[in-house]
């Protein structure tokens, strides 16, 4: 299956991407920038890919989920094209029903076998991962 995007450049470093589905997002990297970098948004996008996953998961065993975040720290290259050489993801559950192995196995599930963002990633540059659980 084929999937397509358009990315548009409006001006300066302002640019306004599109899914095949009319779905937008902005995006600026200039100074005083309105919007995430492409760069900020690949680190959304692997903490939203992730996060969808556990969510499901964790839904599937009947455990509420109350409140859940993912905070993403990332270490870049000092020389061009200053890619990211380590990301950590810390996942941020809050919830009564929840158990630490039903994390773990969602984390697990997710990072090794579900998200596609990680599976791409995982092999140029060092991702790692907790979490923390607040019930």
């Amino acid at each position: 299956m084929t999937k397509t995007a358009r990315v548009d450049w409006i001006e300066g470093y302002k640019l306004k991407g599109t899914t095949e589905n009319n779905q937008t997002v902005l995006m600026d990297s200039g100074e005083n920038a309105a919007a995430a970098s492409p760069a900020q948004l690949l680190l959304q996008a692997l903490a939203g890919c992730t996060m969808m996953d556990c969510a499901l998961i964790i839904g599937k065993s009947r455990k509420k989920i109350e409140k859940f975040w993912i905070d993403v720290s990332a270490e870049e290259a000092s020389e061009h094209p200053r890619v990211y050489t380590k990301i950590h993801l810390t996942y941020n559950f809050t919830g009564s029903e929840l158990e630490a192995a039903t994390i773990e196995r969602a984390i697990k599930l997710s990072e090794e076998k579900y998200c596609r963002v990680h599976a791409m990633l995982h092999t140029s540059v060092e991702i790692t991962s907790s979490y923390n659980l607040n019930k």
